[in-house]
């Protein structure tokens, strides 16, 4: 029985998918649940089981192919694939033995010419050796113009030239990556963004985690990172500082009596921002759990829709690559992001002594339209206070 290879229910405000990637092809045989193609959609990639066992007799939609929910894009045959023929190794009866005769004139026949030489010194003119001698050239990167794909003396001084081989490669932008550009330009041409820095003693932070980590992890099977102290004080300072927790909507603003934190995950793919819901109930080892499964579902391709819809506030660490300091862009309708970076240990004064202490800087990017700059200065100052003095959080100052 044959059965039509649709694109399934897609999820919701995802009017179409593209096909990224076919598993299977024409002819193959496949067994039930077993992934024939990825379907890539903004956000997240679907995975199309096989309904049945059977073979897949063919693909009605390519790769790259733009679809919509329900469309037909394969047809497969139910039943068991069809055992594969052996080899003949016997000779055709009725093809014509060789004879002594037919063997001689093979012998006697001359072999044809080898063509030139595309690459290697050895085929090469004369000239072209000697400049490629003289200037340490090697061979293999020289691309040949001449007949046949001879490299003349003028391909080796025109390499020289260029600086050697220069390759290009043009790539169709995937759909994530064009759906981050697109809401990347949209931040930019919509808010008036404004970057405001502070820098963070993280001493105190770090000297807890070294304290507790093992005895954190063996409690909740989960290890104990930086960033659910960031999660859980940038809570606190939203509590504090409603406006930068808030959102615009036409001519209105939208203040919201929750904190859904967004966390920027860095993937093969691209940029996703997983939401934790609720994030100001979580306690630490709850922020770390979410962050950890997040990550996993990111990595394995996994990560359902719902897991990055909504939001009201994003933090993006780009310390975890070096980054010392940066200015990052909103996360659309969000009116502010907080930017991580990486520990680097430096002099600073503290009570009138020079003292090594692991710092931070930290960068609050906001739309100017509605967070003015002492709301944006005061909430990193709620951020830098409760991440240099923890205590802060669990006494609710």
């Amino acid at each position: 029985m044959s059965i039509e290879i649709k694109v399934p229910n897609l999820p919701e405000s995802v009017s179409d998918a593209t096909i990224a990637k076919w598993h299977k092809k024409a002819g193959d045989a496949v067994a039930r649940d077993e992934n024939l193609v990825d379907l890539e959609t903004d956000k997240v990639v679907l995975e199309v089981p096989a309904p049945a066992d059977g073979v897949l007799k063919d693909i009605t939609e390519d790769e790259g192919a733009t679809v919509t929910e329900g469309q037909k894009i394969g047809l497969m045959e139910e039943g068991e694939a069809p055992a594969s023929a052996p080899e003949n190794t016997e000779p055709s009866k009725d093809a014509p033995a060789n004879t002594d005769d037919d063997n001689e004139k093979a012998a006697a026949e001359p072999a044809p010419a080898p063509a030139p030489e595309a690459k290697g010194g050895d085929g090469w003119p004369p000239a072209a050796r000697r400049v490629a001698a003289e200037n340490d050239v090697d061979p293999e990167s020289v691309q040949g113009s001449g007949r046949g794909g001879r490299v003349t003396k003028g391909d080796v001084l025109k390499h020289i030239q260029g600086g050697g081989a220069r390759p290009a490669e043009r790539v169709k932008m995937s759909r994530l990556r064009a759906r981050i550009a697109e809401r990347m330009k949209d931040a930019q041409n919509t808010a008036a963004i404004l970057t405001s820095f502070n820098e963070v003693d993280l001493k105190a932070v770090m000297d807890i985690r070294a304290r507790h980590k093992d005895a954190f992890l063996q409690r909740h099977g989960v290890k104990l990172g930086f960033m659910s102290f960031f999660v859980k004080a940038a809570c606190e300072a939203l509590q504090k500082h409603p406006v930068v927790n808030a959102s615009v909507d036409g001519d209105e603003v939208v203040y919201h009596g929750y904190q859904d934190v967004g966390i920027a995950v860095s993937t093969e793919r691209g940029l996703i921002v997983p939401v934790l819901k609720n994030a100001q109930t979580m306690g630490l080892a709850e922020i770390e759990a979410g962050i950890a499964d997040y990550a996993e579902k990111a990595r394995n391709g996994t990560i359902a829709l719902e897991d990055l819809q909504g939001g009201t506030f994003t933090i993006t660490n780009g310390g975890v690559f070096g980054s010392l300091l940066s200015t990052p862009l909103l996360n659309m309708p969000q009116s502010a992001i907080l930017g991580m970076h990486t520990i680097k240990e430096r002099p600073v004064a503290i009570d009138g002594e020079v003292v090594i202490r692991p710092m931070m800087y930290i960068a609050l990017s906001y739309d100017h339209r509605i967070i003015d700059g002492k709301d944006a200065v005061q909430f990193l100052v709620a951020i830098k206070e409760s991440l240099e003095d923890p205590a802060r959080l669990l006494l609710d100052l």
